[in-house]
This record gives C-alpha cells, sequence and structure tokens, in this order.
C-alpha cells in the first residue's frame, strides 16, 4: 500500500472549447455511461474563484447529470489557500471522507496519486477518444508512472496586467524591461499614490517566481531521483532582491500587501487600487465582470526580462479528478461531461482561460485579442513549471516562499538569510521524500 501522505500545489486555467473539437456528451459507450446514477449523489469540490459566477453553471450541470445518470451532483466550494489541509483531512480519513470528483491543481496530481486517492482514468481516456488532442504539457502534468489520473479541465499563465487609462493619462508604456518595470512602478506611485502601484504580495508565491527564473535561477534542480532546493543560488536571490526592493527600497508596494494573496490583490483590482501587476489571462474578465466601469481600460504584457524578452512564468491548470470511492464510475461520467462538448465550450467562455485541447489553443494563437495574446505568447514561450515532484507539493503547502518573501518583506531577514532559510525548509522535505 503507497504512503496517505500529500500536499498542495499551485493553481489554475480555459478559453473557447468546442463541443466538435472536445468529443460528444459522453455517449461514447464506456463504462461511465452503464453506471445507474438513481438515488446517488456525487460530491464534488471546486475551487473557487475561477468563475465569478459558477453556481449558474453548475445547476445546469447538474440538471443535464441527472438526466444522464439518474444522479445528482452536490458542489461544494473550497479556497485555494485553506484546500491543502482539507484533502490531506479527507483522504487520511478514507474514502468516505473524500469528494467524488474534485478540481485539483495540476501540482497536486503526483501527491494525490501516491496516496492511491485518485483513480486511473487511462484506459476511459482512450475508449473516449480524448488522448490525441490534450495537450502535451497539461497531459503530462497529469499523468504519473504512465498513468493518468483525470482529464485537463483549464489552463493558464501568469503576465502583467495594467491599467490602460492610467497609463495614457501619464503617457506611461508598458515595461519591456525590469529597469522600466521598477521605473514605471514608480512613476504610478507618484503620479496615483492613492493606488498600489506593483503589489509585492507576499502570500502569492507565483508572483514571485517569475523573477527567480528571469534572472536565470531554478526552485529546485534534479540529479537523477534527487531533488536540492537552488532557491539560494546568486541567480535565485538576485531575482528574489529585484522583486522585493520594489517595496523595501523603492516603496511601490505598501506595507498591507505583504501578506496578501492572489485573491487578495483580485479583490483590490476590483475595487479600482490596483495600477498595475501580475495577474492570469483569468484577471481581466474577471476585473471587468466585477466592475464593469473598468471595461475597455485595462492592457497586458508578458513579464518582461531582466534586459529585455520574457521572464518565464508559472503555466499550471487545473485537472477534474476522480477519487477512489464507491461511486467512480459515476465520477468519471461528470468529469467527461464537463471537461468536453457543451459544458466545457460553457465554462471556457464564462472563465476566459486557455484549453486543454491542441486544437481550441491553436485558434488562440491566431486571435489578435489585446487582452488575450500577450498571455498566449506568454504561454507558448515562457511558461515554466514547478518541479514535478510530490515532494514540491508539500513545499507550497508549507509556504516555503510565501514566508521567505513576507520575511524580507517584514525586514525579519535579509534576502540571502531568507533565501537560504528557505532552501533548508525545502531540503528537508526532498529528503524525506526519498
Amino acid at each position: 500500500m503507497k504512503r496517505r501522505v500529500i500536499a498542495a500545489g499551485c493553481i489554475a486555467l480555459t478559453l473557447g472549447l468546442t463541443a466538435t473539437a472536445c468529443g460528444d456528451d459522453g455517449g461514447d459507450g464506456d463504462k461511465g455511461d452503464k453506471a445507474d446514477g438513481k438515488g446517488k449523489t456525487l460530491t464534488v469540490w471546486i475551487m473557487e474563484g475561477t468563475n465569478p459566477d459558477p453556481r449558474p453553471f453548475f445547476k445546469e450541470v447538474g440538471a443535464a447529470f441527472e438526466k444522464k445518470t439518474g444522479a445528482k451532483i452536490k458542489v461544494e466550494y473550497q479556497q485555494w489557500a485553506t484546500a491543502q489541509k482539507k484533502f490531506t483531512t479527507a483522504i487520511e480519513g478514507g474514502p468516505d471522507q473524500v469528494p467524488d470528483v474534485a478540481e485539483v491543481g495540476t501540482t497536486w496530481v503526483p501527491q494525490f496519486a501516491e496516496t492511491d486517492a485518485l483513480v486511473d482514468v487511462t484506459d476511459d481516456v482512450k475508449k473516449a477518444d480524448l488522448a490525441g488532442d490534450l495537450v502535451e504539457g497539461l497531459k503530462d502534468a497529469g499523468t504519473l508512472d504512465g498513468k493518468q489520473y483525470g482529464m485537463p479541465w483549464y489552463a493558464g499563465v501568469r503576465s502583467i496586467v495594467y491599467r490602460k487609462d492610467i497609463f495614457e493619462k501619464h503617457d506611461l508604456k508598458p515595461p519591456t524591461t525590469w529597469k522600466e518595470l521598477q521605473e514605471t512602478a514608480k512613476k504610478l506611485k507618484e503620479k496615483e499614490p492613492g493606488m498600489v502601484a506593483f503589489p509585492v504580495a507576499g502570500g502569492a508565491e507565483m508572483f514571485a517566481t517569475p523573477f527567480v527564473w528571469g534572472a536565470g535561477g531554478e526552485l529546485a534542480t534534479q540529479d537523477g531521483d534527487t531533488w536540492k532546493s537552488a532557491i539560494n543560488s546568486p541567480e535565485a536571490v538576485k531575482g528574489i532582491k529585484y522583486y522585493t526592493d520594489l517595496a523595501t527600497k523603492d516603496k511601490v508596494s505598501p506595507a498591507k500587501v505583504n501578506t496578501w494573496t492572489e485573491k487578495e490583490v483580485g479583490d483590490a483590482w476590483n475595487k479600482g487600487q490596483i495600477s498595475m501587476a501580475v495577474g492570469g489571462n483569468w484577471t481581466p474578465k474577471a476585473i471587468t465582470d466585477a466592475n464593469p466601469k473598468l471595461k475597455g481600460k485595462l492592457g497586458a504584457v508578458p513579464i518582461p526580462g531582466e534586459k529585455g524578452g520574457m521572464s518565464k512564468s508559472f503555466l499550471g491548470g487545473s485537472y477534474l479528478s476522480v477519487f477512489d470511492t464507491d461511486k467512480k464510475d459515476l465520477g468519471w461520467e461528470l468529469v467527461k461531461l464537463m471537461t468536453t462538448g457543451e459544458f466545457a465550450a460553457k465554462w471556457a467562455k464564462q472563465t476566459n482561460y486557455f484549453p486543454g485541447q491542441n486544437s481550441e489553443l491553436k485558434k488562440i494563437e491566431q486571435q489578435k485579442d489585446p487582452l488575450v495574446e500577450p498571455f498566449a505568447k506568454q504561454m507558448l514561450e515562457a511558461g515554466a513549471t514547478v518541479p514535478k515532484t510530490k515532494a514540491y507539493g508539500e513545499i507550497q503547502a508549507s509556504k516555503v516562499i510565501p514566508r521567505m518573501v513576507q520575511s524580507i518583506l517584514t525586514g525579519k531577514s535579509s534576502v540571502q538569510e531568507a533565501a537560504d532559510q528557505a532552501a533548508k525548509d525545502m531540503d528537508e522535505i526532498f529528503a524525506k521524500d526519498k
């Protein structure tokens, strides 16, 4: 029996799926179609924040699923920040405690699969003729030892989002280098003192990592089966210092932002309090849905490299995975219904994320939408991922990177001291995983 040890992962993201590209609504004759759901209810965990108002969507999904199988669904919305602990407790509690189906961050899959909590759906995917069109990177993220543990639901990447109207007002241009980013943020602080020029959000890990990668650093390196932290290398420290200096020296990010998570940055965007920030391809739509007054006032640009080009940015997403309960046949049927056909298209339209299918991603490449193209460019040319090891999930669950950044922002540690401590914490976790 494998160990029931798990940890957390990242976050996530789709755009324009079609019924033609994704397959039918599930009527392919595989084992899921034979599942009798009459009188049964599936518990489904979905992360909150992807869709500003997901309840109408899931009401439709529930009605279609009940019509198809006879079973009902009970959707329980979870917070990314606390989901790891909830999953951990549930998995340790056994099959009666876990959901039947859940949204699982791509970096979570190795951890959860290692516990035997997830169902291998490799054969189901092949039977449904879905394997050939899946984006390879997303497919790989959910595959462990040749077994696929769910279906890619949506994927995305972070770039920089900015207030186009404010940039035009002050004759500013989107930054293309680190120096330009710094100078632009300082001017925004001067010209718009009531707004946050560029939030250095201490609780948002994926805001910091682009600057580690952009300086030529890595989070960790692999030698055979062994992983070792690289967060305190000279290159990584250079990137961390640049990022945190924006707050500690340039003062473009106030102290209240030191503990902000990505959600709190989003809340501030919605209130019109942000001038420029790292944000996901889902961010512009989420902002304008929450604050229609900002429609037409947003711009986007890839995260600049130190001297030009692009810094790498985390490319991740979410799977819909079936947990090993007594309803796994029904669970696969629901996953297939939601990740293909009509409902995949509806979710894509409502959330503005990137697809898990190659055919749809190619269509996005050809678009010239100014709020889509920069993210597509970032995703295709400068996407990166965290170390693909279950230990890194525990590192994320332990908030090693956020604690490091917050230690610097609050003045408790120098950049090198904080990075050294983070490296020590990482290596202790990697050592446990041997």
